[in-house]
């Protein structure tokens, strides 16, 4: 077997740790360039800290930051706080600013004090103001990579400028000078087209367009979506109480921070209460992280249990309730789902505050009274002709109609009363949810059993 045919064999992770252990950065690179996105991400992955540490130092820091850019902010923190931190912060020179706050804020404090110690002092200064913004506002999601241009200067004196900064304006998709004042505040907007078309002496103050959109600094994430839903821009201005220019935020930064709110609220409904996890991760903290949300739902379900040991007897007496007791808690869960996630979107969209809880109620008990109805009927008749006894029938409908109705009244409100409370909805609503919506169901269907045993027990 020759050395290209062994290549191709290999998979993709041992053809990275191949190339880099022979130190043939060009081969290393070409070879990254072959896979795909996803691939890339994929090989890294099964790779150790020791090999993917090799696989970054052999490629060259630009190549290096283009990987880093592919991988998942997981990924990409986790290896970033295996290199040491002049690697880390050669390769971090690569991405903008945004960027490299992102990631370093992930670190610990230690390491990205370590890291940000190794980046020019200018650079390091706009990481560490960014840290000081939220990561959903414009704040944190702006970047300081944009082209300032004085209101005093020429066009000839803006075109001399971008040559001087073309390197680092050349990654970037530049469409617009941002013109200043003496002070910094953001007068207008040059657009690029226009150093093409005027004298090099004309002021810069006549070709730029005056007051163009901007945002706060402390704009939130959702403020940003709908300008952008509504504006067909590509970046917008970020200033400050007075006006002063801080950067610039990109609609693609705006898509990417809304897509990460939306996993992580996902995330966190399913117990993932620690951040993104992936099986690359150290088995002790994924298990830690997993525990600590299991375990509230251990001691919160023996709540459920207690009722049915309550009327252990009912049960005993018309075992065919256990054949329901199922489908009623898992038919409520859904419908609490529902009115949970329509609470936690308005909640994210500005549309309710948290002490509409009043409103929302009565707005999910007009549909959990639709949609009980027609649960109960279905159940209902099906309990019919399960035992042909129209009085199990009408427990199992009567009990999923009344939990349907308290399940929307607590998925509806209970997201408002928690963020209301000052702890994070997404983690606590679900738990919640099921506990009350399972120990009411149960109660519901044993305790109207129990009123009509004697006519459920067939003789």
């Amino acid at each position: 077997m020759n050395d290209t045919t062994a290549a191709i064999d290999r998979r993709p992770w041992e053809q990275l740790v191949a190339l880099a252990e022979a130190g043939d950065e060009p081969a290393l690179d070409v070879y990254l360039s072959s896979l795909s996105s996803t691939d890339q991400a994929y090989a890294i992955a099964h790779l150790d800290e020791d090999e993917v540490e090799l696989v970054l130092q052999t490629l060259a820091p630009e190549h290096a930051a283009d990987l880093l850019g592919l991988l998942s902010e997981t990924q990409a923190t986790g290896i970033l706080a295996i290199l040491e931190p002049e690697s880390a912060a050669a390769i971090l020179q690569q991405l903008p600013t945004d960027e490299q706050a992102d990631l370093l804020g992930e670190l610990p404090e230690t390491q990205s004090d370590a890291i940000l110690e190794s980046l020019p002092a200018e650079e390091a200064n706009e990481v560490r103001a960014l840290f000081a913004y939220d990561d959903d506002v414009a704040g944190g999601l702006m970047t300081y990579d944009l082209l300032r241009v004085a209101v005093a200067s020429t066009i000839g004196a803006a075109i001399r400028l971008i040559g001087e900064n073309l390197e680092e304006l050349s990654d970037d998709d530049i469409r617009y000078g941002y013109v200043v004042d003496e002070a910094g505040r953001l007068v207008g907007v040059l657009p690029m087209q226009n150093l093409l078309f005027v004298k090099r002496a004309t002021l810069v103050a006549d070709s730029m367009i005056l007051n163009p959109m901007t945002v706060r600094d402390d704009a939130s994430l959702v403020e940003l979506a709908e300008i952008f839903d509504s504006h067909s821009f590509l970046g917008i201005p970020v200033v400050d109480q007075q006006g002063i220019l801080r950067g610039v935020v990109h609609r693609e930064s705006v898509d990417q921070a809304e897509g990460q709110a939306a996993e992580s609220d996902y995330l966190k409904s399913q117990g993932i209460v620690g951040g993104e996890e992936l099986r690359t991760m150290p088995v002790s903290l994924r298990s830690r992280r997993r525990l600590s949300w299991l375990s509230v739902n251990v001691l919160l379900n023996f709540g459920a249990a207690g009722v049915i040991a309550v009327f252990q007897d009912t049960l005993q007496s018309v075992i065919a309730l256990a054949v329901f007791l199922p489908i009623i808690s898992d038919m409520s869960g859904c419908s609490g789902n529902q009115a949970v996630a329509v609470s936690m979107r308005e909640l994210s969209l500005g549309l309710i505050r948290t002490g509409e809880v009043l409103r929302v109620w009565l707005q999910e008990l007009s549909v959990g009274l639709i949609n009980g109805l027609a649960l109960g009927v279905l159940v209902g008749l099906a309990g019919y002709f399960y035992q042909g006894n129209i009085w199990l029938g009408l427990v199992v409908g009567v009990a999923l109609f009344a939990n349907t109705i308290v399940a929307v009244s607590i998925g509806g409100t209970v997201p408002l009363i928690v963020k209301r409370l000052g702890f994070d909805p997404a983690i606590a609503s679900g738990p919640l949810l099921t506990t009350i919506t399972d120990m009411c169901g149960f109660f519901l269907v044993l305790g109207i059993a129990s009123q009509m045993l004697d006519k459920l027990v067939v003789s």
